[in-house]
């Protein structure tokens, strides 16, 4: 009876391909059946006609997620997760994702957020198995940052890392390692300089661009560069139900990069935690962005030594007041990988993976716009595209140039939709020229 009605389907959509309800209802009731490469197919099908539709981009992530392809399916959520409206299951499968692809933290960040935005998302089977993985590499972990969660008795940890990482393992970004180097680098290494000036060791630097371009994997590697600690905050770190208790958290994290000094504290998606208050209609909501404002100017306890570093995909949802000189008065656009990027980041990912005398050359030509992120995809996509072969061969088979070259057509840039809404921005809402770095990208006439 099932297989009638998904025959039916599929004639009627033969007669109505254009019907994108229709898809979506086929696609649906594959994904139930566990038929997800089919699954996979109705939902690209349906993008071909309706390429904005998020429901479609969420069920196909979603048939990534049940197929293993984990990489893909992190790409497609990070470009939806750019949108103005994002679906509040998005952050519950991005959390999924994160799990299979080891992130454990990022994935727990990702679905605690996704709880406090619908309670109702909660899966038991999904928490039980995160913490357990979390637990089993407890004792065994780095230093960890204990945040107080209100009136019950469970807490909040956040890692504290010693990266091994520096610039070296950066690929291009030269501009921007310079920018660094001057603001961060330099004070810590010379500060008898600095001080016959007058100036502070530390501040903040934020840094803007398209998902998957390297934020964090700079923000690391700037704290690898100086040897310091490395405290990485995501919202889910600071927002607590019980009042007050958010504020609480924020200045436990800054008293304990104070401690640790010299110390790197990197906020990711900053712009949920700095929203313009402007916006917002929650006291508890504009406290908390106060009190931010208060720990980053340091006035009741010095930040001299502490480097704050924030990434956001969205700047303009920050409120201007974090703009303002001695807080993020350093702003950085990440732009998408050059050329030199895609070439390093290619050769470091496909170091250690069987492969054929590879043309970087002819693919970084064919991989302009593209993200570490969707380079990590197409990758994804031509090892696929060998694991048949390797299987009858009962060998490795190696990626060639011209599997690359073919993934690459069939997995696009992520980013282009990140920079058809920041252009709107950079053209109509640009006064002080904050957003020039997009037109000069986009090789638009100020």
């Amino acid at each position: 009876m099932e297989q009638d009605e998904l025959n039916n389907l599929k004639e009627a959509i033969k007669n109505s391909p254009e019907n994108i309800p229709l898809r979506k209802y086929l696609a649906e009731l594959l994904m139930k059946h566990k038929r997800y490469e089919e699954a996979e197919l109705e939902y690209k099908a349906g993008l071909q006609y309706s390429a904005d539709d998020l429901q479609l981009k969420i069920g196909l992530a979603e048939s990534f997620l049940h197929q293993g392809k984990i990489s893909a399916g992190l790409v497609l959520v990070e470009s939806i997760q750019v949108e103005e409206k994002v679906p509040v299951k998005t952050w519950l499968l991005y959390a999924k994702l994160l799990f299979e692809n080891k992130q454990l933290l990022e994935a727990k960040d990702n679905y605690e957020k996704a709880l406090i935005l619908d309670p109702s998302l909660a899966d038991s089977y999904f928490e039980s198995e995160m913490n357990m993985s979390i637990q089993q590499d407890e004792n065994q972990g780095p230093e960890k940052i204990k945040l107080g969660s209100g009136e019950t008795d469970e807490d909040k940890d956040i890692e504290i890392e010693k990266p091994e990482v520096n610039f070296e393992q950066v690929g291009g970004m030269e501009n921007l390692k310079e920018e660094i180097r001057m603001k961060i680098i330099a004070p810590l290494k010379h500060p008898e300089i600095f001080k016959a000036y007058g100036k502070k060791i530390g501040g903040g630097i934020l840094m803007y661009g398209p998902p998957g371009c390297g934020k964090t994997h700079l923000a690391r590697a700037t704290a690898g560069e100086v040897n310091a600690n490395f405290i990485s905050v995501g919202i889910s770190d600071i927002l607590d139900l019980y009042l007050g208790q958010s504020e609480k958290n924020l200045h436990a994290i800054f008293e304990k990069a104070r401690r640790l000094k010299p110390s790197v504290l990197f906020f990711d998606e900053v712009d949920a935690l700095g929203a313009n208050r402007t916006d917002m209609r929650q006291s508890s909501a504009r406290q908390l962005i106060n009190q931010f404002l208060s720990e980053m100017d340091g006035i009741e306890y010095s930040n001299d030594g502490v480097l704050i570093l924030a990434a956001t995909n969205a700047p303009w949802h920050l409120d201007p007041a974090f703009r303002r000189p001695g807080r993020f008065d350093r702003i950085l656009f990440v732009p998408p990988p050059d050329q030199e990027a895609r070439e390093s980041i290619l050769d470091i990912k496909l170091k250690e993976k069987p492969t054929d005398k590879i043309d970087y050359k002819k693919i970084v030509k064919n991989t302009q716009d593209y993200s570490g992120a969707d380079l990590n995809a197409i990758i994804d996509l031509a090892i696929e595209s060998k694991l048949e072969e390797s299987f009858k061969k009962g060998i490795p088979v190696p990626i060639g140039t011209k599997d690359l070259l073919q993934a690459s057509k069939k997995h696009k840039a992520s980013t282009k939709e990140w920079f058809n809404t920041a252009k709107n921005y950079a053209l109509f809402s640009n006064e002080s020229g904050l957003y020039d770095d997009i037109l000069d990208y986009l090789k638009i006439k100020k």
